[in-house]
């Protein structure tokens, strides 16, 4: 009990900040969800709705790095205040506009945007802020409690943005949402007090572009923290393909329907909170590049096979269950590495910078799962006699060309992790594990 109070006493103003803010995230996630299920009631397109999401990552590509040098400029507090505020601006006008009877998809994907563009400077303000109430030692219980938050909110989003859209309308959905931001405003603003980082004269009289190219000189002068943030670009790459052939091969399977795809989501997310509450009580370990290549390298080699050969939806689950448990995991001991070695003053360009790599390869990997199923892999399965080999590895009729895409996107993901795991420059990250804080992060 007194390691727990001296925790709380420690960590008090981040378990305010994280709890609210958390709580908002899932309102905005059930009216995102919510509204999805509306445009495809009122269209029938699937492609209306994928183009909400690239209306939400485009600014993430395009201005990420400027918004990174902004963030460093600005009070964290306040940047945050003015982007939930934003948001649930943006919130109102859809619910305005819903109840006149004059909401179009125009309008969502215009509001998309916006709020994609604000994330993009909130997302870099919220991580220096939690950098800087959060004393080192906690870092890693930390980066497993946010990663516990987020696979929670992946759980409960579609049950609960369902349950309220069914039962009650978008009303109750946008009612919770504007609660819930309420609520992480008001407590933001009274009881959370985020320190100013101090800045040299020369670095408060640069220019924005001359702030947004820092950023990637630190990277081009460290390298393995670089290579890192490719690391994870190249696993998101094959992770969103994963995303996008999912659906079209459980939902083309014999046995795969509606209800078998929620099942394996379902199983995924569980999975990852499992992950998440271990690494919020596991020790640090000697070696974080270790864990972080281990970790990735049994997702990929694992998940991606069962769905290629498995027949039936256990087997499936099972592969999700394998491939989802570890990344929490490999997700904190990243995050830690990032914290302990970015100097604050320079981190919200840097996450910036990371965060353009990261969402440039989400929509490029969506497009060529799509691209190469219903273009490439189908049409090669369908063309081959019934007897062909590659029939008895990945089945017959439609969906065993998504079965065998797993199949070389496994491949591909083991080779990635492989080749990352032979990095010298990751591996130097390994020095002086406890040594590498700058003097701005004492």
């Amino acid at each position: 009990m007194k390691n727990y109070k001296i925790m709380y006493h420690d960590l008090h103003a981040f378990l305010l900040l994280w709890s609210t803010q958390s709580l908002s995230q899932l309102g905005s996630s059930m009216t995102n969800f919510a509204l999805v299920i509306w445009l495809y009631q009122k269209t029938g397109s699937a492609m209306s709705t994928a183009l909400l999401t690239v209306c939400s990552y485009a600014p993430y590509v395009l201005c990420s790095i400027f918004a990174g040098a902004l963030s460093d400029r600005w009070n964290k507090r306040v940047t945050m205040l003015i982007s939930d505020s934003f948001a649930a601006v943006c919130t109102i006008l859809i619910f305005i506009l819903l109840k006149s009877g004059h909401l179009e998809i125009w309008h969502l994907y215009i509001l998309n945007t916006c709020n994609g563009l604000m994330d993009t400077i909130q997302g870099p303000a919220s991580d220096v802020a939690i950098s800087i109430l959060t004393p080192k030692a906690y870092y890693q219980k930390v980066s497993g409690m946010r990663s516990f938050s987020n696979s929670l909110i992946t759980v409960l989003t579609p049950m609960l943005a369902t349950a309220l859209f069914t039962l009650l309308g978008m009303d109750a959905v946008i009612a919770f949402d504007l609660f819930t931001f309420l609520l992480a405003f008001l407590t933001l603003y009274y009881f959370i007090m985020i320190p100013d980082v101090s800045k040299d004269h020369q670095e408060t009289a640069e220019g924005i572009l001359q702030a947004s190219k820092a950023g990637l000189q630190y990277l081009k002068k460290h390298r393995g923290i670089l290579d890192l943030m490719l690391f994870l670009a190249s696993i998101n790459l094959i992770a969103s393909i994963y995303d996008a052939v999912l659906p079209a091969m459980v939902l083309s399977k014999i046995h795969g329907n509606a209800a078998a795809l929620g099942i394996i989501n379902m199983c995924a997310g569980f999975a990852a909170l499992i992950g998440s509450i271990l690494i919020s009580l596991l020790p640090s370990p000697k070696s974080r590049v270790r864990v972080i290549c281990n970790a990735l390298l049994v997702s990929m080699s694992t998940e991606n096979f069962f769905l290629a050969f498995g027949k039936s939806v256990p087997i499936w689950c099972v592969g999700a269950v394998l491939g989802w448990l570890f990344v929490p995991i490999m997700n904190a001991n990243m995050d830690v590495l990032f914290r302990t070695r970015i100097p604050i003053t320079i981190q919200g360009r840097v996450y910036a910078i990371r965060n353009s790599l990261q969402f440039f390869t989400i929509p490029i990997g969506y497009l060529t799962g799509g691209f190469l199923v219903d273009h490439v892999v189908e049409p090669l399965m369908k063309s081959l006699p019934t007897d062909h080999f590659l029939h008895q590895l990945f089945g017959l009729g439609k969906g065993s060309g998504a079965a065998f895409l797993f199949f070389m996107i496994g491949i591909g993901g083991v080779c990635v992790c492989l080749l990352f795991r032979k990095d010298k420059y990751i591996w130097r990250l390994e020095s002086n594990d406890e040594h590498i804080i700058s003097s701005s992060n004492q």
